[in-house]
């Protein structure tokens, strides 16, 4: 096999967003695929049964879809998308497909019809009809999009999360559409991915399935620092309440505070089910509608984990307190009866599958998932549970199995893998073989993951070695299939992925360790990591090079000043070089506070855990990347950096990324980034580079 091309990155789909038909009979799924041409991701929305009886179909062939919902009836399929308005609603036939004036139409829309203008249209929601078929039709039509949805028990509703802007705030969002300045008065003045932020409220409002008719319930609304990101979350229960997400207290954007709330259809009777000591995420009701469960976290301290909780009776109380692990990021919460719930919890570099009794008993379960795959996206329903897989070398897919079946020890027979959607790109070119390690480090046991091409073990001699960093910090590392990792891979290099202490799933004391201590344990731990790679003969110690991505980046800005003979070049992407320039500039300010307090009050542990301020001894040659609207960990840090080390007469390349926040989001700078990388270490290695001579695409390293 040969060297997986970089190119090869537009042929490579992504699996997102499992939903299981409440009959467990199909699986709805979003499949991000890629247009070179457009230079654009392009979500699409398929099915596919649950049994693998057949391949999976597309539902979607206009681009963009996403949060696909089934109705409680299993014949519809919602989704949320940002398309052209439905001809239907431009011609003026409604659901039955009568002129909506009462006199008939020939449905042939004309040039007036078309939207004005150039805008993009917004996100609303979507349904496709399942048992009579045909292309999906428009169901929201709000002025600002859709946010988010959930379904009535009845079917005949939506409950829907929008914004709505008072005549003042309209004719503001009007002015800065048309170039005009920023005016807030909000201490959370921005968010990364959303903008600066503004007054307008997002509301819930129940909408009519049939004829799209809202109405807005004015007491359920969102608030809180991040609302703009986390959104309102809202869960439409049995007993015909609404379960939403929000802060409503006083300084909203001085807090991470979020309290469950939950409402009537009809916009009466506001209870707020928490006591604003949590921020509470995901609301789930269980079949009767009788409890309650959701996601909890500290609001102060993000180290210590994230338990499920459930709310009944008037009471809430944790049902994971006593296993010191976090649930994972993004974890789904299923409930399969009024007192057995599934969810999923980060323990020791692994996603498991947990299952929970309302009691507080838990067993991990799903054994079947093996050491060496990652679990997500899971769906349980009527006795069947959807999930995705994701292995090194077999691609990232969906899968089906016997709920019954998920305390087997072996894989057992029913469970079915229902898509191979890069089958292509894995039976083509190498893709790594997969194993985990462990070394000491100042008396801790630390892990990792190594890939490696699998006809090149590591343990045949010294390879080059690249360190990724995983971000975070509170998160961790797990087998996964990675595009990245295979190109590594395919050339050679030999790729450790170290779960340092300051990571999450191994409990609170060892997250807790980097608490306000940045760039001590972690580089600790890295450093002892890559001794570990050379001790064991898997590593060339002159050829190791670095690379990672938003706390990835932040640790080997420490790793490069504070370990200068580690690296033979490192590639900091989108970090944090100087936390007292970063507050304030980046969206994370409360972050900052709570681990550390306000930088005036304490320089000394500011400018501890900032790698600008040891510069001085930087010998590494830096490739620093970053986002030009990047507002978590903003541009001007890797230009600090990047400054700094050309002063310092080392070798140095900034790369930033127009229009990019904190993300790498489009293939071409996918593309652009592993190329970038992959020249960047070849020219600093001493076995093929000189630490001079062209970049990526050809030009002198003055850019001629």
């Amino acid at each position: 096999m040969s060297e997986l091309p970089i190119d090869a990155h537009y042929d490579l789909t992504e699996v997102r967003d499992v939903a299981l038909s409440p009959d467990g009979s199909r699986v709805a799924f979003l499949a991000d695929e890629f247009d070179a041409d457009e230079d654009e991701r392009v979500p699409s929305l398929f099915l596919v049964p649950a049994d693998g009886s057949r391949d999976p179909h597309r539902l979607t062939r206009l681009p963009g879809a996403s949060g696909p919902k089934w109705s409680p009836d299993g014949d519809r399929l919602a989704f949320l998308a940002a398309r052209e308005e439905d001809v239907a609603r431009r011609v003026g036939v409604d659901a039955d497909g009568d002129d909506a004036d009462g006199e008939g139409g020939d449905g042939d829309a004309t040039a007036d019809d078309e939207p004005a203008g150039d805008d993009e249209p917004d996100r609303q929601v979507w349904l496709f009809d399942l048992a009579l078929g045909g292309d999906a039709r428009q169901v929201t039509d709000f002025p600002e999009g859709a946010a988010e949805f959930d379904w009535s028990p009845d079917g005949d509703r939506l409950a829907v999360a929008a914004r709505d802007p008072t005549d003042e705030e309209r004719a503001y969002l009007d002015a800065r559409e048309e170039g005009g300045p920023v005016e807030t008065e909000r201490l959370q003045h921005k968010l990364d991915g959303v903008g600066y932020t503004d007054t307008v409220r997002t509301y819930l409002h129940v909408v009519d399935v049939g004829t799209g008719e809202a109405e807005k319930l004015e007491d359920a609304y969102g608030g809180g620092a991040f609302s703009g990101l986390r959104g309102l979350q809202p869960a439409w229960g049995p007993t015909d309440r609404i379960a939403f997400c929000a802060y409503h207290g006083e300084d909203g954007d001085d807090t991470l505070v979020t309290d469950v709330f939950t409402v009537a259809p009809d916009g009466t009777d506001l209870r707020r089910l928490t006591d604003s000591d949590l921020s509470a995420n995901a609301p789930e009701w269980s079949p009767s509608g009788e409890r309650l469960a959701f996601a909890g976290a500290n609001p102060e301290n993000w180290c210590i984990p994230t338990q499920l909780y459930c709310h009944e009776d008037g009471e809430y109380g944790s049902l994971t307190a006593d296993l010191d692990r976090t649930l994972a990021r993004g974890a789904d919460i299923d409930w399969v009866d009024d007192g057995t719930l599934y969810t999923t919890i980060g323990d020791e570099a692994r996603t498991r599958l947990l299952r929970v009794s309302v009691d507080g008993t838990t067993e991990r379960t799903f054994e079947a998932q093996g050491n060496d795959r990652a679990l997500g996206n899971v769906d349980v329903a009527d006795g069947r549970a959807a999930f995705t897989l994701s292995h090194p070398s077999e691609g990232e897919d969906v899968y089906a199995v016997d709920a019954a079946d998920l305390g087997a020890d072996e894989e057992p027979e029913s469970l079915v893998r229902l898509s191979e959607v890069n089958a292509d790109l894995t039976d083509e070119y190498p893709m790594p073989e997969v194993r985990r390690v462990e070394w000491e480090s100042e008396g801790n046991a630390i892990s990792g993951i190594v890939y490696h091409d699998p006809d090149a073990d590591p343990e045949d001699g010294d390879h080059p070695l690249v360190v990724a960093i995983h971000g975070g910090p509170v998160s961790y590392d797990e087998p996964t299939f990675s595009f990245a990792h295979a190109a590594l891979t395919s050339r050679g290099y030999v790729v450790l992925r170290p779960n340092y202490r300051g990571g999450s799933s191994f409990g609170r004391d060892f997250c807790e360790a980097l608490h306000g201590q940045w760039g001590t344990h972690e580089v600790t731990d890295v450093a002892a990591g890559v001794e570990s790679m050379v001790e064991r003969g898997w590593a060339d110690p002159d050829r190791v090079f670095g690379y990672g991505f938003s706390y990835g980046g932040i640790a080997q800005g420490f790793l490069v000043t504070r370990e200068p003979d580690l690296f033979a070049a490192a590639a900091p992407e989108h970090g944090i070089y100087d936390l007292r320039s970063a507050y304030g500039t980046d969206d994370s300010h409360l972050w900052m506070e709570n681990e550390y307090g306000y930088p005036w009050e304490v320089p000394e542990e500011i400018d501890a855990s900032s790698a600008i301020t040891d510069v001085g001894s930087l010998e590494t040659p830096l490739l620093v990347t970053a986002g030009r609207d990047d507002w978590r960990c903003p541009p001007s840090q890797s230009e600090q950096l990047y400054v700094a080390a050309k002063a310092r007469g080392v070798d140095a390349r900034l790369v930033v990324y127009e229009d990019e926040h904190h993300d790498v989001g489009t293939p071409d700078r996918a593309v652009h980034r592993l190329e970038e990388v992959l020249a960047w270490y070849e020219r600093h290695d001493p076995a093929t580079g000189d630490g001079a001579g062209t970049d990526p695409h050809g030009r002198s390293e003055t850019g001629e």
